[in-house]
């Protein structure tokens, strides 16, 4: 398995991904426009694994400016998905190549939330040296709401 830059001829790939872990289908288009705000955004880092040619997972980073103490930036990750039947088959290395690319940007800390229920990603991500310390927490904002 090798991680690699997500290109925009992975997103068919990726919406598959995306509508098997959260059983809702993906509008293409909207993933294509946003693909190209992001690329263009430069403060996204898209990453692949792929296995065989095929995608089968998938991470983005996003790095965020920050005022606090020194105002090193830190990135976010969100959207780490891997194929159900490729986990624990070293999709992990896009982790490892997005903190890479994210100490190439001076950051000083990666941030990420996860479902508490999910122990085997809060196992994982304690494996690669997460600190489980902190307390994320997650609010929805319906459209209409602000």
């Amino acid at each position: 398995m090798t991680a690699r830059r997500l290109e925009k001829t992975d997103l068919t790939a990726l919406a598959a991904l995306y509508a098997q872990f959260w059983d809702e289908a993906m509008d293409e288009a909207v993933m294509r426009r946003q693909w190209e705000i992001l690329e263009a955004g430069g403060r996204h880092i898209l990453l692949a694994a792929e296995d065989g040619g095929r995608l089968v997972g998938s991470v983005m980073g996003v790095v965020c400016e920050e005022l606090y103490g020194d105002g090193r930036p830190f990135l976010v990750v969100e959207n780490l998905i891997v194929d159900k039947g490729q986990r624990r088959k070293g999709a992990g290395r896009m982790l490892r190549e997005l903190e890479k690319a994210a100490e190439a940007r001076d950051c000083a800390q990666m941030i990420l939330v996860t479902e508490e229920e999910r122990a085997d990603a809060c196992g994982f991500y304690e494996a690669y040296g997460f600190d489980r310390r902190h307390r994320g927490y997650k609010k929805t904002i319906a459209r209409g709401d602000v």
